[in-house]
Order: structure tokens, then C-alpha cells, then sequence
């Protein structure tokens, strides 16, 4: 959780300006470019999903998705080197933030559209089904998504099937300049999960440890062969919906009320009261920020794709046009 608060923080400060949505635009000193969405508060669920996952797992994740990246094992240097559009970067600097993946871990992708990672996510669990394969996908999303039809494809094609799938809905309560409660009929997403037949259970999403346990019995019956799951778990987003984004929209007292839920803070705090050593905290702190200032340098560092790679990782139609 430390890592990808620092990760976030660093990010965030590198990218010093943002999208003209929010009526401000990248600077000239911007490092970061384009929409960065940050997952500021949400790290325990990242953590205690992922906690369980094997490499060989896989995983699809959301335009917020930097945390469960690094959470599946991504490297930090890879991942800056990609937000920084570097030719280093995990997907040769042409994912960027939204869109950042790294097979080698598993990733599949982060993905730009709200909702389109959970039929990637039934695909390849259909896949690894067919080929007798034992490992698991995890497919997290936000609260903003299950009033999108793939929400509902996805959990119907995956409960017709039996499909080795742990549907993680990271509620945050904001789809992104929209209280979520607003524009949501009805008990949510774990009751929607119910209504097709899909085992769902709600957890505190700020405590690392209420996550990690939950996750881990919903991951072994997943990995029992007994079908899909999904674990609801309820979170808060700290920051505006990209990094730009001041939030003046939302209720300031809400804010303070949700800091106070910080799941860092709260993991740190039960870990001292169980007689953990503040020095050695102190040290996790310094040790995350040092390797994220690391990966930093590297990323300014690295060199810029060369021009003729604009081509490679695209589709050729045939008919003579590139998309």
C-alpha cells in the first residue's frame, strides 16, 4: 500500500497539469501527459485482492488501475517509464497511464472505457477453462460500471459457464463528477451479482485485513472450480476523478470524514498496537518513496520511442489504412 501511495503521489506531481476538460491543460514542464486517474484511498483493496494471486494469475483493471498493477508484481521503474511515454516503458510508452498493462505479470490492461475490462476479463477466464489451465482472473472495476451493460454480460456469461473469475467492484462511491448513489437504482452491485446467480459478499474496502480475508475464501472456492465471485468492496476516492480535477463538486465534510477511514493510517495503526516497531515503519515509508524517486530518475532519463515504431502494435485493415 505504501508503493502505490507513493507511486500515485509522485505521478500525480509529475503530471502538473491535465486535461482541458477541467479547463486546464499539460505545461510545459508536465512529465506525465494526457488524464492521469489516481486510486488515492483505495489501496487496501488493490493489496488484499492481489495478496492472493499468483503470477501466472491474470488480471484486468480500470483507467484507475495504477495500484493493481503494482499490486499483481508490476516493476516501478516500467511503470513510471510508461507514464512518462518512454520508449522503456512496459508498453513502450504508447499505453501510458489509462491503458498500462504487463503480461509478464499477468496484466492484461488497464483500459480507458468504464466497464470494458470485465468481458476481456470473461474471455480469457473462458479461455483458461478450455485449455484445462488452473489459474484464476481477477477482473476489478468501479461502482460507475455496473450501470453499464457489460456489467451485466459479463456476470451472465461467466455464471452460465462456470468461469474461474473474482469480479472485484472497487466502490468509491463517485463515478467520476458523480455521487454514484444518484444514478444507481436499487441495492448495488452485489445485489445485481445475486440476481444472476453469482455468489457476492460486501466488505469494509479500507481494511487491508477484512480484504484480504474475504478475498482469499471467494479466491479458493473460485479456484474450487465452484464458479464465478464477486466481493463488493466499499472504498473512497481521496482525489478528484484525474489529477487536475480540485473536486469542488463534493462535500468538503465528506472528505474529512473519508481521511479518517485512510487505509494506510488504519493498517499502520493496528500494526502498532500489535507491537510493531514505529522505526521500522518509518523505514517502509522511506523505502517506498526512495524506490518511486528512483524509478523517477530512471524515466527522465530514458530515451523517447523512435518515430518508426508509430506503426508496430497496430492493425493493417488491408485495405490500405492504419488504425
Amino acid at each position: 500500500m505504501l508503493r502505490i501511495r507513493a507511486f500515485e503521489d509522485a505521478a500525480e506531481g509529475a503530471s502538473q497539469g491535465g486535461v482541458a476538460a477541467f479547463g486546464q491543460s499539460a505545461g510545459p514542464q508536465a512529465l506525465v501527459r494526457g488524464p492521469l486517474h489516481l486510486s488515492t484511498g483505495q489501496e487496501a483493496v488493490a493489496a488484499g485482492v492481489c495478496f492472493h494471486l499468483q503470477r501466472s494469475d491474470l488480471l484486468t483493471s480500470t483507467h484507475r488501475g495504477h495500484g493493481h498493477t503494482l499490486a499483481k508484481g508490476a516493476d516501478t521503474v516500467r511503470m513510471m517509464c510508461e507514464l512518462y511515454g518512454r520508449a522503456s516503458g512496459s508498453n513502450g510508452g504508447k499505453g501510458g497511464s489509462m491503458h498500462i498493462a504487463d503480461f509478464s505479470v499477468g496484466m492484461l490492461g488497464a483500459n480507458g472505457v468504464v466497464a470494458a475490462g470485465l468481458p476481456i476479463a470473461v474471455g480469457a477466464a473462458h479461455a483458461l477453462k478450455l485449455r484445462g489451465k488452473s489459474d484464476i482472473v481477477a477482473c476489478f472495476f468501479g461502482d460507475g460500471a455496473i450501470n453499464r451493460g457489460p456489467f451485466l454480460e459479463a456476470l451472465n456469461w461467466a455464471a452460465s459457464y462456470g468461469l474461474p473469475v473474482l469480479f472485484v467492484c472497487e466502490d468509491n462511491r463517485w463515478s467520476a463528477t458523480t455521487a454514484s448513489a444518484t444514478t444507481t437504482a436499487g441495492a448495488g452491485a452485489a445485489a445485481r451479482a445475486l440476481s444472476l446467480g453469482v455468489d457476492a459478499q460486501t466488505v469494509d474496502g479500507n481494511d487491508v485485513e477484512a480484504v484480504c480475508e474475504l478475498a482469499q475464501r471467494l479466491l479458493d472456492a473460485v479456484r474450487g472450480g465452484d464458479g464465478p465471485r464477486l466481493l463488493h468492496a466499499v472504498t473512497y476516492r481521496f482525489k478528484g476523478h484525474v489529477s487536475v480535477d480540485p473536486a469542488t463538486y463534493r462535500d468538503p465534510a465528506e472528505l474529512a470524514d473519508a481521511l479518517l477511514t485512510d487505509p494506510i493510517e488504519r493498517a499502520a495503526a493496528t500494526w502498532l498496537a500489535r507491537g510493531g516497531n514505529p522505526q521500522e515503519l518509518d523505514e517502509m515509508r522511506r523505502a517506498a518513496r526512495a524506490e518511486i524517486e528512483n524509478a523517477q530518475q530512471v524515466a527522465s532519463a530514458a530515451p523517447w520511442p523512435d518515430a518508426d515504431t508509430a506503426f508496430t502494435d497496430v492493425q493493417d485493415t488491408g485495405g490500405g489504412r492504419w488504425y
